[in-house]
């Protein structure tokens, strides 16, 4: 136990390093050279962000305002030639627009409409059927059940009932 007291100890003023002063001595202390003084510095003159874009700015805003005079002075061009170019039109319009006799009608020949020479369209009759290819599988056998194709082949049409009944009128 002692030992191990006395490895601590030990380890203990190792780690505290202890001071030593500087030897005495008898001479005298050098004396050190002084660095050669600098000039003084000459200050440059400082060039701000924010002074070099009020420049850029102020060149902008005059290239600016001279173009919407430029704009301004091209409208107001624009809107006297327009209104010399009406008032030319006008001048000429009026010229135009003086009143002058209109030429009598003839009414030596009457219009007398003739009777058209192409013969009646005939009615065709509308077709109610559904074609096979748009109906439904389930309705087709209805459709087929109700209306078949030999069916409305032995029945007349109403237009062949009306030109029966047109012919009987003219025979009698």
């Amino acid at each position: 136990m002692k030992k191990i007291q006395e490895l601590v100890g030990e380890e203990e003023k190792l780690r505290m390093p202890i001071a030593q002063g500087l030897p005495w001595t008898t001479d005298e202390p050098k004396c050190l050279i002084k660095p050669p003084v600098k000039k003084n510095t000459i200050p440059i003159d400082l060039k701000l962000h924010s002074d070099i874009r009020a420049v850029e700015r102020a060149r902008f805003a005059h290239q600016v305002a001279e173009k919407g005079r430029l704009i301004k002075q091209y409208k107001m061009e624009r809107e006297r030639q327009q209104k010399l170019e009406e008032e030319e039109e006008i001048k000429r319009l009026r010229k135009e627009l003086i009143p002058k006799a209109q030429l009598m009608p003839y009414f030596d020949r009457p219009f007398v409409p003739r009777r058209s020479e192409k013969q009646p369209t005939v009615p065709r009759e509308p077709k109610f059927c559904i074609p096979r290819h748009k109906t439904i599988k389930c309705c087709r056998m209805s459709c087929n059940d109700m209306s078949g194709p030999s069916q409305l082949q032995h029945l007349p049409s109403p237009v062949e009932k009306a030109e029966a009944l047109y012919k009987n009128r003219i025979l009698q």
